[in-house]
């Protein structure tokens, strides 16, 4: 598969190289920027990887063990995006080549490597209206929409690990309101099918329905930066947006709605039940200071496997409920030198058998073409039911072309 993938990819640019002239474009506009003569489509081609170096010392309840040392490829992406017939239509296709962005094989997926990320189309069928089609990212929370490509902190936090909506498929309709001079107000619903990416054996359970409403009462982010962590634009007047999304998964078949593991029966059919999930957050920026928090809520009907009926019968398997609270800051200073920070609270019901955690997190980075070559590091605090779990040091770079 990645042969055939490979050689797909090198015949691209080879054709894509002879039929078009050098261009002016620079580094972090795409390796590849090509439009047709008669402006019928256009395609750019932008690979990114993300290297990682971690430290980490656990706590084994009377003092940290010695170092634990890794080093890995955190993300290796291929990245396709333009137009196609006409600028109102657009299209995205984003691979994944690192072992972590196709791990997952399964029975659901046919045991194949989860090598598509996103595959869709937008079509802007009138005015302010927008239809996706195919695999993308729901419209969860903030933390979870921003690109990893664009985080002010080496990863996402402990409250999008147990907590987010990912990616699935199915349709999506976005709208935005202009209400007043400033204040612009966004609505975003999807209907998917509940399982995640890559699911190729039909819908196992119900479908997922999610909503987001987004205000925007000080306008627009320059060049769209709400979501983008850090400052980089260093708005000039203070831009706040504040979203609120809910999420209905019908049937789910997962201990974390469409992402975590499947729930099975003690008699090897699969489990469902309906579960709720809910956040709320907000991002501020303004001439170097950023700022974003976010809260989440997830329950469930019946978040324990067991056959209906029955009281003992139950397989293990339970929904991860509960919930959570993030924060982060951070400054850019005028040298592209960065200091951040964020706290994240997870706190889970008794039910889920999983102890609460804390993390406190310091990081340090240095942007030299802002986010697409920029070096990071911090360094983690966590705590499981208030006792010292562990500390990890984290270390890397981010290339997009």
């Amino acid at each position: 598969m990645r042969r055939i993938l490979v050689t797909l990819l090198v015949c691209f640019i080879a054709n894509t190289f002879y039929a078009q002239e050098l261009g002016d474009s620079k580094f972090g506009k795409g390796i590849l920027n090509y439009t047709t003569k008669d402006s019928s489509f256009s395609v750019k081609f932008a690979p990114r990887i993300q290297f990682r170096s971690i430290s980490n010392w656990d706590y084994n309840g009377e003092k940290f063990e010695d170092i634990n040392q890794s080093f890995l490829i955190r993300r290796a992406r291929l990245k396709f995006d333009g137009f196609a017939y006409s600028p109102k239509l657009h299209y995205k296709i984003e691979l994944g080549i690192a072992n972590r962005d196709i791990a997952g094989a399964n029975q659901f997926n046919r045991n194949s490597p989860r090598i598509i990320l996103d595959a869709f189309i937008t079509w802007n069928f009138h005015e302010n209206f927008l239809l996706l089609a195919g695999q993308a990212k729901l419209p969860g929370n903030i933390e979870r929409v921003i690109s990893s490509a664009n985080l002010q902190l080496t990863d996402r936090s402990i409250l999008n690990a147990s907590f987010n909506l990912d990616r699935d498929v199915g349709l999506q309709l976005h709208h935005f309101d202009q209400l007043g001079d400033t204040f612009i107000m966004r609505e975003k619903i999807a209907i998917s099918q509940g399982e995640g990416r890559n699911v190729t054996e039909g819908n196992l359970g119900g479908l997922e329905y999610t909503g987001r409403v987004e205000f925007l009462p000080l306008g627009a982010f320059e060049n769209d930066a709400e979501y983008v962590e850090s400052d980089l634009e260093r708005q000039e007047d203070p831009k706040l947006m504040l979203g609120v999304t809910y999420d209905y998964n019908d049937d789910a078949v997962k201990t974390r709605s469409n992402l975590g593991s499947y729930m099975f029966l003690d008699n090897g059919e699969l489990y469902m039940t309906n579960i709720t999930t809910v956040f709320v957050d907000a991002m501020f920026k303004y001439q170097g200071f950023s700022m974003f928090a976010e809260y989440a809520d997830r329950n469930a009907d019946a978040p324990v496997a067991l056959i209906q009926g029955e009281t003992d019968n139950t397989s293990g398997d339970i929904v991860l409920t509960g919930k959570a609270f993030n924060v982060q800051a951070g400054y850019l200073f005028q040298n592209n030198w960065e200091i951040a920070g964020r706290f994240t609270s997870n706190d889970y019901e008794e039910i889920s058998e999983k102890l609460d955690e804390k993390m406190y997190t310091i990081g340090v980075n240095k942007y030299i073409v802002g986010h697409k070559l920029k070096i990071q590091s911090d360094i983690n605090y966590a705590t499981k039911n208030g006792v010292a779990n562990n500390i990890y040091w984290t270390s890397g770079f981010e290339l997009h072309f």
